[in-house]
């Protein structure tokens, strides 16, 4: 199925034309910055998948892992898009909250729980890391 998305203005377009190798929650504290105190909800793509049009700003830091994490967002509107790590330059984790109504994506593993704050409500029925679990396969 593929998906469609925008930022909250319309200046960026995205389409994803395969499926998502995983979809995480995250609660690393970048994460919590940028979701005002929550978490990220994404879903990663293989970066071929992903077309996007308009214009990009991007930021970047070094992340718990070690790895530099670079963050893309609209420029005008400031909506999060997607991030791309440095050592897995061949996905993009595209923000959920990115992606069209109805695309039917949901976290199935939330990492980062140990950096989570004590009133985080956290699903037990999925799959939980307290650090950054082992990278998704590169399919």
């Amino acid at each position: 199925m593929p998906y469609s998305g925008r930022c909250a203005c319309g200046s960026v377009t995205l389409h994803i034309t395969g499926e998502p190798i995983a979809t995480r929650q995250c609660w690393c504290r970048q994460c919590q910055q940028i979701a005002a105190g929550g978490p990220t909800n994404n879903a990663i793509f293989k970066a071929e998948d992903v077309t996007i049009a308009g214009e990009l700003a991007h930021n970047g830091w070094q992340a718990a892992s070690g790895n530099t994490l670079t963050f893309h967002f609209c420029p005008s509107c400031g909506t999060q898009i997607f991030g791309q790590s440095s050592a897995r330059s061949h996905l993009k984790t595209v923000r959920l909250g990115a992606l069209d109504a109805g695309h039917g994506l949901r976290p199935a593993a939330v990492i980062w729980t140990e950096d989570a704050p004590e009133w985080a409500s956290i699903d037990p029925s999925l799959e939980n890391w307290p650090q950054q679990p082992p990278a998704p396969p590169a399919n």
